[in-house]
């Protein structure tokens, strides 16, 4: 078991996610628990886990539709518990996303093992944090840092940023980060405006005279790595 992992339990069973994060974490794990989708698609957004384990059959959001949402915006491995174990909700499980499918009842032992090869799957697969001048970014856990400091950004911000950190220098309309961050056909672009000074404020030396996210009037904003102050 890789010590310090952080897995995410949803689990709407009290008994079976009590005895799966007690074990886990008696290996050694950083345990969240979850009883329904919902709450744990807000918590995932908030800090995705090292690892899900996830079950199907969940109120409100179920696990199918959760997969869907976190294999969107992450490789993080998910597998699936179920009472379902046909060869036929096996594979729906896995087109969903699970990268591992286990069917109750099962062994406390077998679930580890499985965890475990997924935690070695996902550390030799999943690429190191890198570099864009000033940031450091993690992709596997959604992380940013300026220089030493770590940025608080929420999911949205993070997206946001990290798109305009893979076009370096180059400008994107506010239709083509709707399009792109948010996935929508069409919308309301001042959302966009909205969530750039806000981001603006947790990256920029001075927000008011950016040195990394230019506005290019009339076209959209360009972000460069280097630090070239306007006024």
């Amino acid at each position: 078991m890789q010590t310090g992992a952080r897995i995410t339990v949803v689990e709407d069973d009290p008994a079976v996610r009590t005895v799966v994060a007690d074990h886990l974490r008696a290996a050694g794990c950083e345990i969240q628990q979850f009883s329904d989708g919902a709450a744990a698609w807000e918590g995932v957004q908030a800090r995705m886990p090292d690892l899900l384990i996830l079950d199907r059959m969940l109120p409100g959001i179920d696990g199918d539709e959760l997969c869907r949402r976190i294999r969107e915006r992450s490789r993080v491995p998910i597998i699936m518990l179920t009472a379902l174990d046909s060869l036929e909700h096996r594979i729906e499980g896995l087109e969903h996303g699970a990268d591992d499918y286990l069917g109750k009842p099962f062994s406390l032992r077998e679930l580890q093992l499985r965890v475990n090869a997924q935690l070695r799957r996902s550390s030799a697969a999943v690429p190191l944090t890198f570099t864009a001048g000033r940031f450091r970014i993690d992709p596997a856990h959604r992380r940013v840092w300026a220089g030493e400091k770590e940025v608080a950004l929420t999911a949205r911000e993070y997206e946001l940023f990290l798109y305009l950190v893979r076009n370096p220098d180059r400008v994107v309309s506010r239709e083509e980060i709707l399009r792109e961050v948010w996935q929508w056909a069409f919308g309301d672009a001042s959302t966009v405006t909205v969530h750039v000074r806000r981001l603006r404020e947790k990256i920029e030396p001075d927000p008011r005279i950016p040195s990394f996210l230019h506005t290019e009037w009339g076209a959209g904003y360009r972000f460069t790595v280097q630090d070239g102050a306007r006024c």
